[in-house]
């Protein structure tokens, strides 16, 4: 797949340092924004630069996103932001409740994602998260959605400061031709090899390597579902991984549990690649770029292998 042609630009270095730190404040001249999780705040900073003040619910490395219950000042924060930017796709439905206002300028990044799974006829299957098994919501994971997200944002942050405009439309060029270059760099990286994950968040970066995942789907669920693993799930993913038969384990480290941790273990003992991933930023990088060029180069090496 190729990314859709960027505009040509440049862009000042800029920093999600501020994101989820400090309550927005109408009176400081920028654009309030709220996003539900830092990796899309960090993509709207990214954008917006030094002409906007985010504020992401969702920044702790160390939490599970799916267990977050929102508080009443998430919802002034959201009442009073000009732009809101969150996940969908059933990932952070407590967002999208806390929007209550129609005149809310907001961006959601699911549907900007060009295709997630084969039709199907009947009713959806979701787990007790709201979570549709026939598609992966996960979507900051695919290159292309990012981009569009970042399209968006400049389009919306072009509408509420109409003279920044061309600044938003450079930076998001710039954006744009990095994503492109995350692209090459993983693109069929993984032709020919196998993985399998703990939990299948990179889902879209692994399919944009070409690389095939073997991860057994009642141990994927099970696991997405907080439940117990089939006793047959664990031998076949224990089986995959003790003889070698995968190139990497991929792991979301925010989301372990005594199984997955036994995975990684026995991956370890068996020399084979683990590649950590998480669904929000971590401490210690600057931004969605810096932290997905980190994820790339990781799964790329260990397809070399």
């Amino acid at each position: 797949m190729t990314l859709r042609n960027a505009l040509v630009g440049t862009l000042a270095v800029v920093s999600l340092a501020a994101c989820g730190t400090s309550t927005p404040s109408s009176d400081s001249g920028k654009i309030q924004v709220v996003a539900s999780t830092n990796v899309w705040g960090s993509v709207i900073k990214a954008v917006g630069g030094d002409e906007v003040e985010v504020k992401a619910l969702l920044d702790d490395p160390g939490a599970d996103p799916h267990s977050y219950e929102s508080k009443p000042a998430d919802a002034a924060l959201v009442k009073d932001a000009k732009l809101v930017v969150f996940n969908g796709g059933g990932y952070d439905d407590f967002f999208a409740k806390l929007i209550t206002s129609d005149a809310t300028k907001k961006i959601e990044a699911f549907p900007l994602a060009d295709n997630h799974a084969e039709p199907q006829t009947g009713a959806p299957e979701t787990d007790e998260h709201g979570h549709d098994h026939s598609v992966n919501e996960h979507v900051w994971y695919d290159l292309h959605t990012v981009q569009a997200v970042a399209e968006a944002a400049a389009n919306e942050l072009g509408a509420l400061a109409p003279e920044k405009k061309t600044t938003f439309e450079k930076n998001t060029a710039d954006f744009s031709a990095k994503l492109e270059e995350l692209e090459k760099k993983i693109a069929g990286a993984g032709q020919g090899k196998k993985v399998v994950a703990t939990e299948p968040i990179a889902h879209y970066l692994v399919e944009e390597s070409g690389a095939q995942d073997v991860t057994p789907e009642a141990f994927s669920k099970a696991i997405e579902e907080e439940s117990d693993v089939p006793a047959a799930a664990l031998a076949e993913m224990n089986q995959l991984v003790e003889s070698k038969q995968v190139n990497a384990l991929i792991n979301n480290t925010q989301t372990e549990n005594q199984v997955t941790k036994g995975i990684v273990e026995k991956a370890g003992t068996a020399g084979i690649a683990v590649v950590a991933v998480t669904e929000t930023l971590p401490e210690g990088v600057t931004g969605y770029l810096d932290w997905m060029s980190k994820q790339v180069d990781a799964l790329a090496q260990a397809l070399k292998a």
